[in-house]
């Protein structure tokens, strides 16, 4: 008899506990904004031997910037007109590769969650380089969240327009730094 009604106790026990009552809810949060918080920035300057032909660009306070994001950097390749006659830029993403009288001249860029370098490499002398492909270049550089895009592989990383429609970013949003 002992041993049915530590059966049954014990059964009962861990019925109770299984089933349980509700506990309280707690406080609801602030709601989140809905969509994605992804940020394009643009950046000028220029490449020299005083900065080892590199262009660096500290992310602002106001954009995080988190180790698993994505960071793409395009360069204003040329200007186009459409049929308004109004400018229409041309963007590259990064790396880019140039052949040149001198050789091979490549657009390259490195980025960590804090900042993003753009940099020249060649297999020439980049002091012969002309002031055309050194002088007043401008970058975009798009931060995608990396949880937005998981399994998203129809996204044309190569289409700056693309990128940005997927943010939600018009060209107006778009913040400019120019850099001494």
């Amino acid at each position: 008899m002992k041993k049915f009604t530590l059966v049954l106790g014990t059964f009962l026990t861990l019925l109770f506990i299984s089933c349980g009552t509700n506990g309280i809810d707690g406080l609801d949060g602030l709601d989140g904004a809905d969509g994605l918080i992804g940020s394009v920035v643009d950046v000028e300057g220029s490449f020299s031997a005083d900065n080892e032909y590199s262009i660096a660009f500290d992310f602002p306070s106001t954009l995080e910037v988190f180790e698993t994001d994505v960071v793409l950097v395009y360069l204003l390749w040329d200007q186009t007109e459409d049929s308004n006659g109004d400018a229409v830029d041309i963007w590259r993403l990064m790396p880019q590769t140039r052949i040149l009288d001198q050789g091979l001249l490549q657009y390259n860029f490195d980025y960590t969650f804090f900042d993003v370098t753009m940099f020249l490499e060649a297999d020439f002398d980049l002091a012969t380089l002309m002031p055309g492909d050194t002088d007043d270049q401008v970058f975009r550089i798009a931060v995608l969240p990396a949880k937005s895009i998981s399994g998203k592989s129809s996204l044309d990383r190569s289409n700056i327009s693309e990128v940005m429609s997927f943010l939600n970013v018009k060209e107006t949003d778009v913040q400019k730094t120019i850099l001494e």
